[in-house]
This record gives C-alpha cells, sequence and structure tokens, in this order.
C-alpha cells in the first residue's frame, strides 16, 4: 500500500523529453510516454518484418530463420528487400525500439527524481548490439559484415567469425569481456544470496540487517564494500562486460585482420628474455 500511496504522488504530469503531455500517462502500472509508444512501434513492426522476411524464405520452422544481411558487394546501400533489404528495415527497427525504450527510461527517471543509472547502464548494452550490425559493418565497408537474425543462423555466424580469426578468445578485449561477464554473475549471485540470507531467516527468527550482511563478508573476505558499494560494483561490472564485448568484434576485421594467438608475439618479442 506504502508504494500505491507513493505513485500517487509522482503520476503527475511533466518531466517529459518531447511531445509534452502527448502520451503522459499511464496504463495500469506501465507509463506510457511518447517514447513508449515509438518502442512499442518499432518492436511490433520489426517482430512482424522478421516473421514476414522469414515466410518469404520459407522458413516455418523458428530454429532455422535467416535473415541475412546483403550481400558484401552492395556496401554500404540499400538493398533490395528479398536480398538484404528486409535485414536493413528489421535492423533500423531494433535500434529505434532499443533507443525509445531508453528514452522512456529517462523520462521515469526524471518524475521520480533520481538519477540516470538505468538508462546509462542500458546504453551500454544497446552500443553492444549497435556495434554488431552499424559499427563494425561501417568500419568494413559492407553492412554484409552485420549478423543474420535467427537463432542457428547467428550461433554460426558467431562460429564462423571466431574460426576466421583462429583462436578468437586470444581477443584481448575477448578476455576482458568475459572476465567482466563472469565477475558479474559471481557478484550478482553472492549479492543476491546474501540478501535472501539475511530477509529469509528461519523459522522463529527475526529479519535480520544490514549490518548481519557487511559482518559476513568481513568474516569470509575481510572486507565488505556495503550496501550502497555492491550496487556500484555491480554496474561497473555489468556495463563493462558490455562495453569490451563491443570492443572484441570492432577490433576483429577493422583493425586485426590475422589470426589473434599472432597478435601476442609482442610479447615474446620483450627485450627481458635476452
Amino acid at each position: 500500500m506504502a508504494l500505491l500511496s507513493f505513485e500517487k504522488k509522482y503520476r503527475v504530469r511533466g518531466g517529459t523529453l518531447i511531445g509534452g503531455d502527448l502520451f503522459d500517462f499511464w496504463v495500469g502500472p506501465f507509463f506510457v510516454g511518447f517514447f513508449g509508444v515509438t518502442a512499442a512501434l518499432f518492436a511490433v513492426l520489426g517482430t512482424a518484418l522478421i516473421f514476414y522476411a522469414a515466410v518469404q524464405n520459407g522458413d516455418y520452422n523458428v530454429w532455422r530463420i535467416n535473415i541475412a544481411p546483403p550481400d558484401i558487394s552492395y556496401g554500404l546501400k540499400f538493398a533490395p528487400l528479398a536480398l538484404g533489404g528486409y535485414w536493413q528495415l528489421i535492423t533500423i527497427c531494433a535500434i529505434g525500439a532499443f533507443v525509445s525504450w531508453a528514452l522512456r527510461q529517462v523520462e521515469i527517471c526524471r518524475k521520480l527524481g533520481i538519477g540516470y543509472h538505468v538508462p546509462f547502464a542500458f546504453s551500454f548494452a544497446i552500443f553492444a548490439y549497435v556495434a554488431l550490425v552499424v559499427i563494425r559493418p561501417v568500419l568494413l565497408g559492407a553492412w554484409g559484415f552485420g549478423f543474420p537474425y535467427g537463432i542457428l543462423s547467428h550461433l554460426d555466424w558467431v562460429s564462423n567469425t571466431g574460426y576466421q580469426f583462429l583462436h578468437f578468445h586470444y581477443n584481448p578485449a575477448h578476455m576482458l569481456g568475459v572476465t567482466f561477464f563472469f565477475t558479474n554473475a559471481l557478484a550478482l549471485a553472492l549479492h543476491g544470496s546474501l540478501i535472501l540470507s539475511a530477509a529469509n531467516p528461519g523459522k522463529g527468527e527475526p529479519v535480520k540487517l544490514a549490518e548481519h550482511e557487511g559482518v559476513f563478508f568481513r568474516d569470509i573476505v575481510g572486507y565488505s564494500v556495503g550496501t550502497l558499494g555492491i550496487h556500484r560494483v555491480g554496474v561497473f561490472l555489468a556495463v563493462s562486460a558490455a562495453f569490451w564485448s563491443a570492443v572484441c568484434i570492432v577490433l576483429s576485421g577493422p583493425f586485426w585482420t590475422r589470426g589473434w594467438p599472432e597478435w601476442w608475439g609482442w610479447w615474446y618479442n620483450l627485450p627481458i628474455w635476452g
């Protein structure tokens, strides 16, 4: 009930970025907003284009759907719909939906009077996607270097790209990205399990407080980052994982064309080895 009472106070018009009062209302618990409408339109249109293109290709099995980008020969030009044009339109819709969702988050933050940490963090996920379908293809000079839309076709693209650079896991940016992904999972597991341990005590036991949580980690690892600190750590690990995953694929092709094991030759050539 406390949450519902608070919602009455902040559910007022204003704080929108564009459009003024246009769509500045809620449907149940969901804030609509101008960017909520554009996000929905882009998402519906993009999804419809995926299924329509799949039917045009004769792919009625969801596992076999393959919406491929244009051939390399088209460069950065618009391609005919059946020859990669659908992929280009779907990509535009996806970017429109993701950016709209982030801007909707900004408007909600403005209404609540809180910081923009959520849209800031989400923007790194958008950056990772844009790096794959826009930044890297532009740097390589053709939309054909983007990944196809489809479950198995996408996995095939990942595998083929990895083999193209011999051992992709030798990519130093990939190493950083994987490290941050795993560390983020570890941090979230530790944080979530600790909160559940304190907030769900045994029968007849009182709910434990933040002091108990801090003491647990001081006892087990010698230091507790604190209730605010753990969320700062979580944001850092999450955005770092997305950032370095984008960097690793942008480096591969535009800036490094050989096998990644070759890159490590500088280590063997250090003068310290005599």
